[in-house]
């Protein structure tokens, strides 16, 4: 029987000789020699007494052995977890016992701290570094490969858990089917091909680096530059040699502030994508100016994959996340599920193929989140212009209702980042005595520039309406942010909490 994600994604590059990961130090692995490590490492798994459906923990370094893993457990029928490197023992601990995991796999420099982890979970606990070596890698070294368990696109593939920022950390069940027909929509619509080479500097814990930029080179046979992270001179050593690269926001602002950064360092690329974060207008406009290459934004979360794509073709429009991709239906919604009209801000629900299969041991999470036909309330606030193009404008949660009106925190951002001498800027609501929520602006000025408080207020004052102009301007050196770049809104709200307590 097949194994619906295996024999698409690895099992069809068995017996290929061409490359498959090129790594930063120059060596190269095919897809044959990645096909054999994979087989082996499900093997390994087995021989631990996981069976299909069982799960894995994965808080590894990024390595072709941690994506063989993965590829490994897929085969094997495995649920697999990646969790973020930067996780604690204590965060390790709640995904492992919520998960059920049977097995952790850890870097040796952690095993230490989470062998007591391993073993209050009842989880057994295996060693697998970077650089090859460890008790896992060796074990599977000596096993047989193992055999490809058949899998449906129904069966639960992998488990992600969200970031938990306003409570407890949900598992967002991923099926076979839902990471795959993501890629393959993904693969026909920014026109990937086994000619192309991606530059993949992302971590592969999270959704964009590892079901968006991996699975698609999987699904179009194309070789990735395979970077351990990303270093801003090893990134720019490798793009003479890539075609398309996906990134983070920081990326992008980092590889402008290089003056190696020109035309000639992109010749040969044909497409840059940028998520996981909104990109500011300005490093569009910048970007464009320096490489003549339009940034494509799009629009993504751990539950979906991606939902919406600027074009390849068309209008790369700045500030919007594009238009629905094909199989995806997108309506923006009030408080009641009903659709709003065109232009107006709600609540932007999805239903397609991606959408996953609900939260890990939480029915009435799911419920509250999954509606009976299929729509998922994203709780991301947006709108949809006449052109079908999607814009985000926050978080439902970062809503602000000060004096009993609704204050979107992007509409005050866009005026601040467009003001002389700002970087950057995030808006958020705080408790506020008379209006129940105060606006407050963090403002990150640029490099040598010295914002004056009065000189933004006066220039606010000619933009927003009264009630949208912050009763609280701070001055940071840099936002808060988490390894995909997002803003941390959530520790902005609480260093600001009691800024107008009386």
């Amino acid at each position: 029987m097949a194994n619906h994600l295996y024999d698409a994604l690895f099992g069809r590059h068995e017996g290929r000789e061409a490359d498959f990961l090129i790594l930063s130090d120059g060596a190269r692995l095919s897809h044959a020699d990645f096909a054999r490590r994979a087989a082996r490492f499900a093997g390994a798994l087995m021989t631990t007494g996981l069976q299909p459906g069982d799960r894995v923990a994965l808080q590894l370094e990024k390595s072709p052995d941690m994506l063989a893993v993965i590829a490994g457990a897929i085969r094997a029928g495995v649920v697999f977890l990646p969790l973020n490197t930067a996780y604690t023992a204590a965060e390790v601990e709640y995904f492992v016992a919520d998960a059920g995991a049977k097995l952790l796999l850890c870097d040796g420099r952690a095993e230490a701290a989470l062998a007591p982890v391993a073993a209050r979970c009842g989880a057994a606990i295996g060693v697998l570094n970077a650089d090859g070596t460890g008790g896992f890698a060796e074990a599977a070294s000596v096993v047989a490969p193992a055999d490809v368990r058949p899998r449906t696109a129904g069966d639960l593939a992998a488990l992600l858990y969200t970031s938990g920022t306003t409570g407890r950390s949900k598992g967002a069940m991923m099926s076979h089917g839902n990471l795959l027909s993501n890629a393959e929509v993904l693969v026909d619509f920014w026109r990937f091909s086994e000619d192309d080479v991606l530059l993949h500097a992302l971590p592969i814990f999270h959704t964009h680096g590892l079901f968006v930029a991996t699975n698609v080179a999987l699904l179009a046979g194309a070789p990735m530059i395979f970077l351990p992270k990303f270093d801003l001179d090893t990134v720019i050593g490798a793009m003479p040699r890539a075609t398309t690269m996906m990134g983070v926001p920081t990326f992008y602002t980092r590889l402008l502030d290089d003056a190696r950064l020109d035309r000639d360092l992109v010749a040969g690329m044909r497409l840059f994508i940028s998520g996981s974060a909104p990109l500011m207008s300005e490093t569009h406009r910048q970007w464009e100016a320096r490489t003549g290459h339009r940034i494509l934004e799009r629009y993504g979360m751990t539950e979906t994959n991606m939902n919406t794509s600027n074009p390849y073709e068309g209008d790369r429009r700045a500030g919007t996340v594009g238009l629905p991709l094909p199989g995806v239906e997108l309506k923006v919604c009030d408080g009641e599920g009903n659709a709003v009209p065109q232009g107006e801000i709600g609540t932007i629900e999805v239903r397609g193929p991606n959408v996953f299969k609900g939260y890990w041991n939480m029915p009435e999470k799911t419920a509250e989140e999954l509606r009976p036909d299929g729509f998922f309330i994203t709780g991301d606030l947006g709108c949809v212009d006449a052109d079908g193009y999607v814009t985000i404008v926050g978080r439902g949660r970062d809503l602000i209702i000060s004096g009993g009106f609704n204050i979107y925190p992007k509409e005050v951002e866009l005026v601040l980042d467009a003001l002389p001498g700002v970087l950057e800027s995030a808006v958020v609501g705080a408790p506020h005595p008379d209006f129940g929520e105060g606006v407050v602006a963090v403002v990150v000025p640029e490099p040598g520039a010295a914002p004056d408080d009065q000189a933004i207020r006066a220039a606010l004052g000619q933009s927003l309406a009264k009630f949208k102009q912050p009763k609280h301007i701070a001055f940071r050196d840099a936002l808060p942010r988490n390894t995909m770049g997002k803003v941390q809104k959530a520790a902005l709200r609480e260093d600001f909490k009691d800024i107008f307590a009386s």
